[in-house]
């Protein structure tokens, strides 16, 4: 096991509450938080995808678990109210690009809406609680540019996933300024990211994932655009930002009603063909030609790079990433040809990926582990 790391365990017997908790990035949180000792609680909607990361590492037996649209907001009231959380990560989203064409005021809905939901709540709340929202790098105005956008920097939305997040990321500001800013037992932070990978993502129209769904299959995976460049992170490492936000503010931090961004370091902008080459060695492919096929096919618009810049979290939190292209790129595939080829070892293989992310990031020194 990992030495004992003194900021996560603030968490050991928290009640910690997780909206969207059956998605990707939930499950891993969630797994993460019961390594800590956690009490948790989840209110998702559905089980999002089949194969289920939720259902793989058997969270249902390890949280009290709750079927709830974050849009009923006189049932996430009294939930919410009834839990009492410590902790609050929200989560809950619709978050899908290629969905919020097909269906936009689901997503708005959903996104926004629900976000001002968990907010309306926790005004209820007369109990020590630090909430989390998590919307995306997606909220900021894309103008195109080389460099990270900053927190500072201006909100909106081309397309309607966007739009959405930038929406979520108003209502948070507005309700922290007008309600909970007045509400000392109640600490909140916003934070951004993007570009997640890891295993146990299958969402549709993801790169990662629809590899795995070919692989799997002995099939080339179709790619629209194999020279975009995107900047590549671990799951392990925004929610490594989010826990650090969260204990920071519940051990009186100076950061409420801060929004922070978590991103990974420039040398991971690689292309989707370089993240394939590298991601296909775990399958024993070994060159980029052996993994896919390019279809030309745009079936929606998407944005170009989109980089964060991460020095308020560096300056105020001390955070930083743990792994390199090479480390994330091989957690990622390692685990899908685990999923793939025994099943059964997958809670373990899980766990003992968090814990080597804990020990890689104790040895460098990050903040949060030492």
């Amino acid at each position: 096991m990992p030495q004992t790391h003194q900021m996560l365990e603030i968490f050991s017997g928290k009640k910690v509450l997780i909206t969207g908790h059956t998605g990707f990035k939930g499950s891993w949180l969630s797994l993460w938080l019961k390594q800590k000792g956690a009490k948790l609680y989840g209110i998702s909607k559905d089980i999002p995808t089949q194969p289920s990361l939720f259902e793989a590492l058997e969270l249902e037996q390890e949280m009290e678990h709750i079927f709830m649209d974050i849009r009923d907001l006189s049932s996430i009231k009294s939930e919410i109210k009834r839990i009492a959380p410590d902790f609050i990560f929200h989560m809950a989203a619709q978050p899908i690009v290629s969905l919020s064409y097909s269906d936009p005021v689901d997503t708005f809905t959903t996104n926004a809406i629900g976000t001002a939901n968990v907010l309306e709540a926790i005004r209820d709340l007369d109990q020590k609680c630090v909430v989390i929202f998590i919307t995306s790098d997606k909220c900021y105005e894309n103008v195109e540019w080389v460099w990270g956008y900053k927190e500072t920097d201006m909100l909106g939305g081309k397309d309607i996933y966007s739009g959405s997040k930038a929406a979520a990321e108003i209502i948070i500001h507005s309700y922290y300024h007008s309600f909970i800013k007045k509400m000392p037992h109640i600490k909140m932070a916003s934070v951004r990211a993007g570009n997640v990978i890891g295993g146990g993502d299958w969402a549709a129209d993801r790169i990662v994932p629809d590899c795995m769904r070919s692989w799997s299959q002995n099939e080339k995976v179709e790619i629209r655009n194999p020279g975009a460049t995107r900047p590549w992170q671990h799951v392990l490492e925004p929610l490594s930002g989010y826990l650090s936000i969260a204990a920071e503010l519940w051990n009186g931090g100076d950061f409420n009603g801060e929004s922070y961004n978590f991103g990974p370091p420039s040398e991971n902008n690689i292309t989707v063909m370089e993240l394939l080459e590298k991601l296909g060695k775990s399958w024993g492919l070994e060159k980029a030609e052996d993994t896919y096929t390019q279809t030309g096919e745009l079936k929606f618009s998407e944005a170009g790079l989109v980089k964060l810049n991460c020095d308020k979290a560096l300056f105020d939190l001390k955070w930083q990433p743990t792994l390199n292209i090479s480390e994330l790129i091989q957690y990622t595939g390692d685990w899908y040809y685990m999923y793939y080829n025994n099943p059964n070892d997958v809670l373990t293989y899980t766990n003992q990926q968090i814990s080597d992310y804990e020990k890689k990031a104790f040895l460098k020194k990050v903040a949060w582990s030492i």
